[in-house]
């Protein structure tokens, strides 16, 4: 009986464990920059996928243009981070 709570525990432990190995890491993504005369231009890609566009102006705030679903058409964001969006890794 003395050996139930260490096997619960255990048990647990592997549960716990095979579920934080299951959450998948964002892929990191590849960054070409571009300058042009009045700003910076980022492009993220991953697996040759264009998905989001940084835009740093000389003066004033950056912006990103991010297309969420591979339809080719971006939207403007005033962030200062992206996440990239499941239908570049294959994800739902």
């Amino acid at each position: 009986m003395q050996r139930l709570p260490i096997v619960l525990g255990l048990g647990l432990g592997l549960i716990i464990g095979a579920s934080a190995s299951l959450a998948v890491a964002q892929p990191s993504p590849d960054i070409t920059v571009r300058q042009d005369d009045n700003r910076t231009l980022k492009e993220y890609r991953v697996n040759g996928e264009l998905y989001a566009i940084e835009i740093v102006p000389r003066q004033g705030a950056s912006y990103f243009l991010i297309d969420d679903d591979g339809d080719g058409n971006f939207e403007r964001r005033d962030t200062t981070r992206v996440e990239v969006p499941d239908w570049v890794t294959g994800g739902e």
